[in-house]
C-alpha cells in the first residue's frame, strides 16, 4: 500500500510511430482535451518508446512533431497541460534504469502484449521491447502522477507501475514515496468513442497500418476525404435496428453507430431512436457532415501548425523544461534513497 498524500497529477503518452486517426482522437485525446482544464496534465511523446522497433531517424523526428501538432489542433492547449517528447527529459531513462533493478523477471514475463508485438521472433525482438512496460513505469513516476488515461490494453502495464512502485516503497521503507496510479477508464467520457474500428472491416481495430487507403479516417484529412471514406465505409444491406441490441451481430453497423455516438454526445439508444429503420442511404450521408463538422476543422489546425516547425519545436522545448523541473528532483531524491552519492 502506498501513503502517498501528494496532488492529483495526470500523465499520458502516445508513440511517435504512426499518424494520428478518429480512433486515437475519440480513444484518447478528446479526454487529454478534457482533462486538461480540470487537473495538472502532462502528456508525452512517447518517441524513446518509438523506437523500441526500427525507425528511420527523419521519418521520426517528423512524426513527433505531427503528433504535438495534432494535440494542439484538438484543443490541448500548451500553456495548460505539459506536452514535451519523452527523450529531451533524461530522467525518464534514469529511472527507468533503477526500476529494471527493482522490477522481477516474471512480472514481465507475464506482459502479454510484448508476446503480441514480438510474435514467433521474441528472440530477435530488442531488449528495449522486452523491457518497455519498466520504461512505462519510470514514465508515470518520475513526475509521482497519480491518475493514468488508459485503454483496457493497458491495464496490465498500469499494474505493473504500480507493483514496481508498491515494493520500491517496501523495499527503501518509504510508504509514502511512490503513489499508486490509478487508471481513468471510465468516469465522465463513458465508453463511447472507446474503441473505433476500421472503416471496412468492423472486427479490426482502426489503424493506420490498414492496408486500404478507405479504412482509416485521418486527422489530416479535409471535408472531401472523410465525406468519400464514410461514404466508402463497409456497412450490410439491412435498416438500423430501433435498439442497440440489434446492433450485436453486425460489427459495421455497430462502429458507424458508434461513432456517431462519440461524436454527437447522444447515446446509442437515442441515436437508433433517430435512424432506427432506416438504410444506410440515409444514415451515412448524416454521418459524414456529422464528422465533417467535428474533424475537418482539426485538419485545418494541424496542416497550419505543421507548416509552422518552428513553433512547435519551441513549444516541446518549453514543455521538456516544465516536465524536467518537476522530474529531475524525484530523480536526485531516488538516488539518495538508493545509496548513490549526490
Amino acid at each position: 500500500m502506498s501513503d502517498y498524500q501528494g496532488p492529483m497529477r495526470v500523465l499520458s503518452g502516445i508513440q511517435t510511430s504512426g499518424e494520428m486517426h478518429l480512433g486515437n482522437y475519440l480513444g484518447a485525446i478528446r479526454k487529454f482535451v478534457a482533462l486538461q482544464h480540470q487537473h495538472e496534465c502532462l502528456y508525452f511523446l512517447a518517441d524513446m518508446h518509438a523506437v523500441t522497433v526500427w525507425q528511420d531517424p527523419e521519418q521520426l523526428r517528423r512524426q513527433t512533431l505531427h503528433i504535438a501538432a495534432s494535440f494542439m489542433a484538438a484543443g490541448i492547449d500548451p500553456e495548460t497541460a505539459t506536452v514535451f517528447p519523452q527523450s529531451q527529459v533524461r530522467a525518464h531513462a534514469e529511472l527507468a534504469w533503477i526500476f529494471n533493478c527493482v522490477a522481477r523477471l516474471g512480472w514481465l514475463d507475464r506482459m502479454t502484449q510484448f508476446k503480441d508485438k514480438a510474435g514467433k521472433n521474441a528472440e530477435r525482438a530488442s531488449v528495449g521491447l522486452y523491457t518497455y512496460p519498466v520504461l512505462q513505469a519510470a514514465d508515470i513516476l518520475v513526475y509521482k502522477a497519480t491518475h493514468v488515461p488508459v485503454g483496457e490494453d493497458q491495464k496490465q502495464h498500469l499494474e505493473l507501475s504500480r507493483d514496481i512502485a508498491g515494493k520500491f516503497n517496501h523495499d527503501y521503507e518509504k510508504p509514502d514515496f511512490f503513489p499508486l496510479p490509478e487508471p481513468l477508464i471510465k468516469g465522465e467520457f463513458g465508453e463511447a468513442g472507446a474503441r473505433i474500428m476500421s472503416l471496412r472491416d468492423g472486427s479490426k481495430k482502426m489503424s493506420k497500418s490498414d492496408p486500404s487507403e478507405n479504412a482509416c479516417i485521418f486527422l489530416r484529412d479535409d471535408a472531401d476525404a472523410i465525406a468519400k471514406k464514410i461514404k466508402k465505409a463497409k456497412s450490410d444491406a439491412d435498416a438500423l435496428p430501433s435498439e442497440p441490441d440489434g446492433l450485436e451481430d453486425r460489427p459495421e453497423a455497430k462502429n458507424l453507430v458508434g461513432i456517431y455516438t462519440a461524436l454527437s454526445g447522444k447515446s446509442s439508444a437515442e441515436v437508433l431512436v433517430e435512424f432506427g429503420g432506416q438504410g444506410f442511404g440515409v444514415f451515412k450521408p448524416a454521418l459524414a457532415e456529422l464528422v465533417v463538422e467535428k474533424i475537418a476543422p482539426i485538419g485545418e489546425e494541424l496542416r497550419r501548425l505543421e507548416a509552422d516547425p518552428g513553433y512547435l519545436q519551441g513549444a516541446l522545448r518549453t514543455g521538456a523544461e516544465k516536465a524536467a523541473s518537476i522530474a529531475d528532483p524525484v530523480v536526485r531524491e531516488v538516488k539518495d534513497i538508493v545509496g548513490f552519492l549526490t
